[in-house]
């Protein structure tokens, strides 16, 4: 699996942390806050690698790994599958422990609410001596130090019972993971929404209740569809999933959007009759059903349809279930949530929302050309709605604003930052970057094929590393006359290739490019398919005769990318007939206010600016302005202009201003002017230039005003090069007179 930027920093931060932290006696805790959708379980399944494997941290580990519900069997699944060609460690359940303890690398996964019952036979003494505490003591006594995750904590780990159960465990440093964590930690790892939208994983926002007005009282919601019938609910849904299903058609991606309908975890018979009106309403209106395969219901003790759901083509519509049956369930193609009155609790958290957060196609990250598959959607008769104060604040839209029907294309060429993942990780350009170079090098005439011999240089650091278990249990004796075969030489290869990779971080898939790159050579000089001859190429390369000319081609290699890589980060994509968004969605933390020259109607602000706010005052009393837009500062739906600061940045000019005589004012306003403005002032005033020569008609560069502090004196723009500014001197600014 290709990480992600913002996974790779996570885990590195884990890393660092843990080690920190594993330094220090006593029990420690580490708290990993990441949201639904951002994958968590990789995460920890990464860093657990590299932590075992890690040069520096010398202690043996064993690891306890718990999770509510069948949670645990799922992640153990995921574990084993991401394990599955490293090996790097052994997942098992209680009955897989080998000698009544947890072996070296190795986890041990149970339920965390089961094993909190005092009578749990894995709790109790029993006759087999196979229970937690003999396990427990059994592990130590081979002076491993244990560490205890406990995923989804937020379900009962701050409990009674789990609390003494941590205390029973005792283990050297516990990890809780979860969007919304309930432990304090002595050191904190956060995944921050944001990053993890910028990487197309989950979706730019949730929108809450399309097309009906919502109203923010005294930190409620009140929304008009709360006077609305479950029948009415269940309409707007599927019109909405009706809209999203023409969109993926039109994007060609082979989605059929779901609708989630969310039953209460607990309301005693009420359930069955809610159940029932539900199916009937879809049945005798929408011929949804369960004959047909469209309806599938997820309840406990009925399963039906339910079988390929998370297909991203699956043929189901609509999905009753619970909650808490749904716990660690992802079905990315879910997009719409339906929830009732009788729900348990009218508070959104981001739990409330995380079934349909991700993204159906997180490799190819959100659709440039269809917005609205961007977002998910909640549809709810619920008065009265909280959103709590965790990142949900921000997720959760609750007001929108559309583009004036009157307006008119402004058509700019707009530019916006591509996402680069090569600076930490090789890519395939990598590998035609080393043959590029071993072909300069000669490689070819400079090797020797025929060498037998395997450097013992090589096989000495890897003994020094300890990089594998192959050599484990092997006398001095016999370790000085081993010669690795099959595996253990795949691992001799892995470790030349790993010491040889910075400053790229060893991860395997970056170790896979210069292997694949190595292979490559061979087959295209030599003709050795790898698949036949992979032994023999190995030994090739790790002879002492000829890893120098292999570790040199690397270095050569490495560094051409490096600067292949600068090339391209100081890119940026551009947009050549930008247009104001036709709609926009804000969360609660915005206001209405009445602002008639605003393109978008009705305008919402957070009045975070004193500076912004005041020039939009400006701009709504001049006779010459038809209208402004508020710009935003974020990704391909908001305007920018390039400027260089070490390398081209995207500059997002705070306001568009469109004259009635037809030019079009680009303004960004600042209470004081400071020397960091002047490459984007550059950047403004180079793109104003070239575009006005291509036949458009733009002007506008850097705004203040004459009275610093009460802002009654003169709105002045700079439009020249930053090398005629003065300091202290407002001498050759331009009266903004609009």
């Amino acid at each position: 699996m290709q990480l992600k930027i913002y996974q790779e920093n996570a885990i590195d931060d884990l890393l660092e942390k843990a080690k920190k932290l594993l330094g220090y006696s006593g029990n420690k805790k580490l708290v990993f806050r990441a949201p639904t959708g951002s994958g968590k379980t990789i995460m920890m399944a990464e860093f657990l690698k590299q932590l075992i494997k890690d040069p520096e941290f010398r202690q043996p580990l064993s690891f306890i790994w718990t999770a509510p519900r069948h949670l645990h069997e799922q992640s153990k699944e995921k574990l084993e599958n991401y394990f599955r060609n490293t090996r790097a460690l052994r997942c098992s359940f209680f009955e897989d422990l080998e000698n009544r303890r947890i072996g070296e690398n190795e986890i041990l996964f149970f339920n965390w609410e089961s094993i909190n019952k005092r009578d749990n036979i894995y709790i109790r003494e029993n006759e087999q001596d196979l229970n937690l505490s003999k396990v427990l003591e059994n592990t130590r006594e081979e002076n491993r130090k244990i560490i205890l995750i406990i995923d989804e904590s937020h379900f009962s780990a701050d409990a009674p019972a789990a609390n003494k159960l941590r205390q029973d465990i005792s283990a050297d440093l516990t990890i809780e993971v979860s969007a919304t964590p309930v432990l304090e930690g002595n050191e904190t790892v956060n995944v921050h929404i944001e990053d993890v939208k910028t990487e197309g994983m989950i979706k730019k926002a949730v929108v809450l209740n399309e097309d009906f007005k919502n109203k923010l009282d005294k930190g409620k919601i009140k929304t008009e569809l709360g006077e609305g019938s479950e029948e009415m609910v269940i309409k707007e849904a599927l019109k909405k999933r009706k809209d999203l299903l023409k969109e993926y058609c039109e994007e060609k991606a082979g989605i059929n959007p779901l609708i989630l309908i969310q039953l209460p975890d607990r309301i005693g018979s009420l359930e069955d009759t809610m159940k029932e009106k539900i199916i009937r309403i879809l049945e005798d209106k929408y011929n949804i059903t369960k004959k047909n395969g469209k309806l599938a219901i997820w309840l406990s003790g009925e399963h039906i349809n339910k079988e390929n759901v998370e297909k991203n083509d699956s043929e189901v519509e609509v999905l009753i279930f619970k909650q808490a049956i749904a716990l660690g369930w992802d079905c990315p193609r879910a997009q719409i949530l339906v929830l009732f009155r009788e729900w348990h609790s009218p508070i959104f958290s981001i739990q409330t929302v995380g079934r349909i957060m991700r993204m159906p196609e997180p490799d190819k990250g959100h659709y440039q050309n269809y917005p609205v598959l961007n977002l998910a959607y909640i549809y709810t008769n619920l008065s009265d709605i909280e959103i709590k104060e965790d990142i949900a604040k921000d997720y959760i839209t609750i007001y929108e604003s559309k583009r004036r029907e009157d307006y008119q294309p402004v058509n700019l060429t707009s530019y916006h930052s591509k996402r680069h993942r090569e600076r930490t990780r090789l890519s395939p350009l990598f590998i035609k970057i080393f043959l590029d170079i071993a072909k300069k090098r000669n490689l070819k005439k400079k090797i020797n094929l025929w060498t037998k011999k395997l450097d013992e240089e090589i096989i000495s650091d890897w003994k020094m590393e300890e990089i594998d278990q192959a050599m484990a249990g092997l006398t001095r004796e016999r370790k000085a006359k081993f010669k690795p075969a099959g595996y253990e030489l795949q691992k001799l290869f892995d470790f030349f290739v790993r010491k040889n990779l910075s400053p790229f971080y060893p991860e395997d898939r970056s170790v896979g490019k210069v292997k694949e790159a190595i292979y490559r050579f061979f087959q295209l000089v030599f003709g050795m398919d790898y698949g036949k001859k992979q032994e023999k190429i190995i030994k090739v390369v790790l002879n002492n005769k000829n890893k120098y000319y292999f570790i040199g081609t690397i270095e050569e290699a490495k560094e051409n990318y490096i600067q292949e890589i600068f090339k391209k980060e100081k890119e940026l994509a551009s947009i050549k007939n930008w247009n104001i968004p036709e709609s926009l969605r804000f969360n609660s933390e915005y206001v209405r206010e009445e602002k008639k020259k605003s393109i978008m109607q009705p305008f919402f602000s957070n009045g975070r600016w004193k500076t912004e706010k005041l020039f939009i005052e400006f701009l709504e009393k001049s006779n010459n302005i038809k209208q402004w837009f508020k710009n935003g500062d974020r990704d391909a739906t908001f305007f920018a202009v390039p400027y260089n600061n070490e390398r081209q940045k995207p500059f997002y000019v705070d306001f568009i201003v469109k004259l009635k005589s037809g030019r079009v004012g680009l303004f960004d306003p600042h209470g004081t002017y400071l020397s960091d403005f002047k490459p984007k002032s550059d950047g403004l005033y180079s793109y104003i230039q070239n575009e006005n020569k291509k036949g458009k008609k733009l002007f506008g560069g850097i705004v203040t005003n004459t009275d610093q502090r009460e802002y009654r004196g003169r709105w002045i723009y700079f439009d020249k090069t930053s090398k005629e500014l003065k300091d202290n001197s407002f001498d050759n600014w331009t009266d903004l007179n609009l």
